[in-house]
């Protein structure tokens, strides 16, 4: 992530805001500045991939997962992101990022995202999958989610992430 000054941004502002519960949607206020834009003075398809990694910073951040994180020596990863492409943000344009955990698997914790203006219109969405890595391998859910406190069954994915993930198994077979 090359984004350093909004990253020290988001971890200061997370830390500052109410704690999360985990499937809770949040979102946050961006604009789109001059080094997030390609020559067609739009908002390059990597920098939405590097604006939603800050989201899933504060996520971490405002769960508490940061924390666990640190004590038990894991590496946040990211294991894939799918996304779709709708409407252009231009420079200068204010937008709004969503987020919310949408479930998990074994190993795996599913996010969705949007990009909308500011009158709603949506930009982009996708998800987003990640995990905690020890240095046995993955850490499985049961266990994250007993670090933080937390008990609870994981829901059913949404369709969408299913697909996503039998597509993504179709690709690696």
């Amino acid at each position: 992530m090359n984004l350093y000054l909004r990253l020290i941004w988001t971890l200061l502002r997370a830390w500052r805001l109410p704690k999360l519960v985990i499937g809770e949607p949040f979102e946050r206020q961006f604009r789109v500045l001059p080094n997030d834009i390609d020559v067609n003075l739009h908002m390059n398809n990597g920098r939405y991939l590097s604006v939603a990694d800050l989201m899933i910073v504060e996520f971490f951040a405002r769960v508490g997962f940061l924390k666990v994180l640190m004590r038990h020596r894991w590496k946040p990863v990211l294991g894939g992101t799918i996304i779709t492409f709708r409407k252009q943000l231009k420079l200068g344009q204010k937008y709004r990022l969503r987020y919310q955990w949408v479930g998990a698997d074994t190993h795996w914790n599913y996010l969705r995202f949007e990009f909308l203006t500011l009158d709603g219109t949506l930009c982009a969405t996708g998800y987003s999958k990640g995990a905690a890595l020890s240095r046995d391998g993955l850490v499985r859910n049961e266990r994250s989610l007993e670090a933080l406190g937390i008990e609870m069954s994981l829901p059913d994915l949404p369709e969408a992430a299913t697909h996503w993930i039998e597509a993504e198994q179709r690709l690696l077979n």
